[in-house]
């Protein structure tokens, strides 16, 4: 069970009592280097620590041709050796001093992040500039992070009985944008990148100019200026154009449904997916609202309609999946022993149906906005938290200040909102449908002789 701090408590408690939260904004210092970087940092010394993000303007969707998963196999190799650091030192920098450092790739976006005592800041800012130019792509990085990358293709797609099953919904979903490979590549195409790929990737998309420094923490902030500049500021601009995804995906105008089936797979599950809208678009925030009524823990309506009362689903969930181009969203449910993937579909329009007809209740609205305001100021109590929710505005948003705003647009929604939005985005003849059920043996495998 999760507890909540007495901050958000508190916050809640003003919430129900007069009805409107207004949250601290996080004061934000931002300049633009003159090789194109972008910096944003906020100083705060609560706690003597520093959280540093870098994040870079490429993701799955930069994928090279046939080669999906290449942006993600390349997040790991930028951890290995630079010309000024050897395999891991990242590590060492933060680990051995009590802090962490992690990476993850998403379809638009790849980020790099460190927590450390506050007096290793300038190492840290050092070694981030170092990667950025340094980093030695030679063969035996390469070989090994592609295997890497292949392996958790291996657990997450293959062995999980339910991995190809999600890994569809891009891939079906999608007709024509870069977002239908997904991030985690294939088996295939990952064996056809190359090391000169690699080394193509690194030079168009790993630059200062494509790349947003977050720093938040206790930190004097003209000595940290100092550092940047010392740091980052001497790296060079690099010439020429960064590549940028020019294809525009076509509207979902009709209905396309797909029986797919997988090897192990013990019930039949069905998604049901729609085209999400852009994450500047001004509906965000309410389908964000829809998506907690709908499948917001134990007592949100899919739960008890397809769980616990009709008992024919063990998980039933709206899945919102915001890309900056568009995304898409919709129901997934994943069967029990008496469902079928009708009647998981059945189901699933229902509840759809309802919310549609019938809108929402007011307890129900309150609840969801409360969950939403709850985490968002829930990750403004670390450092590292702040600087999670800064680069979130800088990539769904395109702004770093448009982080101190998100309270108030959720706090707005309105139950006419939240039906608004379910009526305008999910119809019948925009809607992908999967079914995936177990693999049919072949004739005669398996029996007993």
């Amino acid at each position: 069970m999760k507890i909540l701090s007495s901050v958000v408590l508190f916050m809640l408690f003003a919430i129900s009592a007069f009805g409107q939260l207004n949250v601290p904004p996080i004061e934000l210092k931002e300049r633009t280097l003159a090789n194109g970087m972008r910096v944003v940092s906020h100083r705060d010394a609560t706690s003597p620590t520093v959280s540093i993000h870098v994040w870079y303007d490429v993701g799955g969707k930069n994928d090279p041709p046939g080669k999906s998963g290449f942006a993600h196999m390349f997040e790991h190799m930028m951890f290995k050796a630079t010309k000024n650091m050897p395999n891991e030192k990242m590590d060492r920098l933060t680990e051995d001093v009590g802090g962490f450092n992690n990476a993850s790739t998403w379809p638009d976006f790849t980020n790099y992040f460190e927590v450390v005592p506050s007096n290793y800041l300038e190492v840290l800012l050092w070694a981030e500039s170092d990667r950025m130019v340094n980093l030695n792509v030679d063969d035996a990085s390469f070989n090994s992070e592609r295997d890497v990358v292949k392996e958790e293709y291996r657990q997450g797609i293959l062995a999980n009985p339910y991995g190809r099953f999600y890994w569809l919904m891009d891939e079906l979903s999608f007709q024509k944008h870069p977002y239908k490979r997904g991030v985690i590549g294939n088996l295939e195409e990952l064996s056809a990148a190359t090391r000169a790929d690699a080394e193509k990737f690194y030079k168009d998309f790993y630059r200062p100019d494509n790349a947003v420094l977050i720093v938040v923490g206790d930190f004097d902030q003209k000595q940290f200026d100092g550092w940047v500049d010392k740091y980052f500021g001497s790296i060079k601009k690099p010439s020429g154009n960064i590549p940028r995804v020019t294809v525009e995906e076509p509207e979902w105008t009709t209905e396309r449904r797909y029986n797919e089936t997988g090897p192990i797979v013990p019930f039949p599950a069905t998604a049901l997916l729609y085209r999400a809208p852009r994450t500047t678009d001004a509906d965000i925030p309410a389908l964000r609202i829809a998506s907690a009524i709908m499948s917001g823990g134990e007592s949100s309506r899919l739960y008890q309609s397809l769980v616990r009362d009709q008992q024919i689903a063990q998980d039933a969930n709206f899945d919102l999946e915001l890309n900056t181009e568009g995304g898409r969203m919709g129901f997934v449910a994943i069967g029990s022993d008496k469902a079928s993937s009708e009647a998981l579909e059945k189901a699933l329009l229902a509840e759809l149906k309802n919310i549609q007809d019938k809108g929402v209740t007011a307890t129900e609205l309150e609840k969801a906005k409360n969950g939403a305001v709850a985490g968002a100021i829930r990750m403004r109590e670390t450092n590292d938290g702040k600087a999670n929710a800064i680069e979130r505005s800088v990539a769904y948003l395109g702004d770093a200040k448009a982080v101190n705003n998100e309270v108030a647009k959720l706090q707005a929604v309105t139950a006419a909102d939240v039906q608004r939005v379910m009526k305008k985005y999910f119809k019948d003849n925009n809607r992908v449908v999967i079914f995936y059920n177990q693999a049919k043996q072949a004739e005669g495998k398996g029996d007993d002789k």
